[in-house]
């Protein structure tokens, strides 16, 4: 089976798709001959050797460079003649590089939107959505053999946008670290050291973009510190992560008004061993998002058995039914009384609810499992028949 991953960018830049779909696409491509496309920016010389042993064909894009348009992509793409062709995230020149494949070649084409379908996401950037449906994404969709979601959540947004194709719903996954018991927690060495002192670390870990909701997250930890629960004074919150439109400067201007650059740390950008460490050095995690698919980082701080606060818009109920997280709101006071619930908790029920997560990971996020789930959606694209468990017909 000949597998094609169209992309807009096959680095960083894009956030947790780079692991969502790097990840994808080394599980699902064993056995199986598997070529990714993608465009070039600044980080992909960096990155690329991530992807190993897979090696993504990158091109040089022509403006805007965020459509993703070059020359030679569809031609590469014709040129490899692969059996069915996954696009990944939508609005981009790899939706329309994958629609007229699908057109030409008359063979399969899937869609992973990665939540770009969900309701706030839609309304973000509103009249460029309307005007890539208009021209080609409507009619792309409707000739989709499968939409792929990754949550309960993103298949209920994707029917009520109105998509009638087949719909699979398969999570995205996480790697386990092997031994994490082994791991001793410590700041020391990490990038944290130089303003915890001695205190312990609340993470958030991503993109710095208002969907991430980290404005009231702050808003939340300054109540939680007006509330003069006492236990607070033991924690810092730091924010890791890629500044994405000048949104970095108005959370620092907000944590400075508030008073709470001595709790408050901007860590920067993080990535590998440096990102590792932040996950190592936390005492818990938290995701405050207005809106998500399935957030890769959720379920990486919990292959590191850290506890978690989320809010329901990540899509992972799993996560609360397991009580491997606190839900909280997305309100700045709803945010705040998470925090005071988990600044309230004794260590030992901290360490018991990341270890839940671990657990949870295990049973259902693990890649190995999600590439064999993704494979058998593939095989029946192609070969028809049933359709296998995790595929839901209109």
């Amino acid at each position: 089976m000949k597998i094609a991953y169209l992309l807009n960018s096959v680095s960083r830049k894009s956030g947790g798709l780079f692991d969502a779909c790097r990840r994808l696409a080394q599980t699902t491509g064993r056995e199986q001959e598997m070529t990714v496309l993608g465009v070039e920016d600044e980080f992909t010389n960096a990155d690329i050797k991530e992807w190993a042993p897979l090696r993504p064909a990158v091109f040089q894009p022509l403006f805007p460079r965020s459509f993703g348009y070059a020359i030679s992509y569809a031609k590469y793409l014709a040129e490899r003649s692969p059996d069915i062709v996954h696009v990944h995230g939508l609005w981009t020149y790899a939706s329309l590089a994958g629609y007229l494949w699908h057109r030409r070649t008359k063979r399969p084409l899937m869609y992973t939107a990665h939540g770009m379908l969900d309701p706030w996401a839609l309304r973000n950037a509103h009249w460029k959505k309307r005007l890539a449906r208009a021209l080609w994404e409507d009619a792309a969709h409707r000739s989709a053999a499968c939409f792929h979601a990754v949550s309960e959540g993103e298949y209920e947004s994707m029917r009520e946008y109105g998509l009638r194709n087949p719909i699979c719903v398969i999570p995205n996954g996480a790697d386990l670290l092997r031994a994490v018991e082994s791991l001793k927690l410590s700041v020391e060495n990490s990038p944290f050291e130089p303003f915890a002192q001695g205190r312990k670390v609340l993470l958030y870990l991503g993109r710095l973009h208002p969907k991430k909701n980290l404005a009231n997250l702050i808003r939340g930890w300054k109540a939680t510190l007006n509330s003069q629960l006492s236990t607070i004074d033991s924690w810092i919150l730091a924010i890791v992560g890629w500044d994405q439109g000048g949104y970095e400067d108005e959370l620092e201007k907000l944590a400075s008004d508030l008073g709470l650059l001595m709790s408050v740390a901007f860590v920067g950008s993080r990535f590998g061993a440096d990102r590792d460490g932040c996950y190592r050095a936390c005492n818990a995690f938290v995701m405050p998002s207005f809106s998500e698919g399935l957030p890769m980082t959720v379920l990486e701080a919990w292959a590191y058995a850290k506890p978690v606060l989320m809010t329901p818009e990540c899509n992972l109920p799993e996560g609360f039914a397991a009580t491997a997280a606190l839900r909280i709101g997305t309100e700045a006071t709803d945010i705040a009384k998470g925090l005071r619930q988990l600044f309230e908790m004794v260590e030992s029920d901290r360490r018991e609810m990341g270890a839940r997560g671990r657990t949870l990971v295990a049973e259902k996020f693990s890649w190995p499992r999600i590439g064999e789930q993704m494979r058998a959606v593939y095989e029946w694209a192609l070969g028809g028949g049933s359709p296998p468990d995790t595929v839901r017909l209109n």
